[in-house]
């Protein structure tokens, strides 16, 4: 399974779903479903603008989780 750090970067920098929001002009409730890992997918577009904002790679995004 993978996941995304995204709850963690903005914990590490002290922002909030919403100031991410106004940085990348992603929805405030996609950003939310992102976070809490309710989404099933997530566009490449979106990927990049994270990476923008937090300045990291898509390797700081996620994290593979291996199932048993």
């Amino acid at each position: 399974m993978v996941r995304i750090l995204l709850r963690e970067l903005l914990e590490k920098n002290e922002k909030s779903v919403y100031w991410l929001a106004n940085e990348t002009g992603i929805h405030y409730n996609n950003i939310t479903n992102i976070v809490k890992n309710k989404t099933k997918s997530i566009k490449y577009e979106n990927i990049e603008k994270f990476c923008e904002v937090f300045n990291c790679t898509p390797n700081d995004l996620f994290e593979i989780i291996k199932t048993q």
